[in-house]
């Protein structure tokens, strides 16, 4: 599995949402993406590339996009 399937995959598992939904998608857009469904997607994401996010990171973790942007920050190429 790529670095970018195992990232979408988060997504979907940690949201219910599909694949094709991911693009666009934000913090709160849908009912799973809560304060307590972004902190199961940090670690989701932490356990799946072996990173430890920064809080400030975390907070700022705020979209699927930006959310690629901070994974590059971390060494995951996607």
């Amino acid at each position: 599995m790529s670095n970018l399937e195992k990232y979408n995959q988060a997504f979907v598992d940690n949201f219910g949402v599909k694949e094709e939904d991911l693009p666009g998608l934000a913090y709160q857009a849908v009912d799973a993406w809560d304060s307590v469904g972004h902190m199961q997607l940090i670690a989701a994401l932490e356990d799946a590339f072996d990173i430890m996010f920064d809080t400030d990171d975390i907070i700022n973790f705020n979209s699927y996009e930006k959310g690629k942007e901070y994974m590059n920050n971390y060494g995951v190429e996607l």
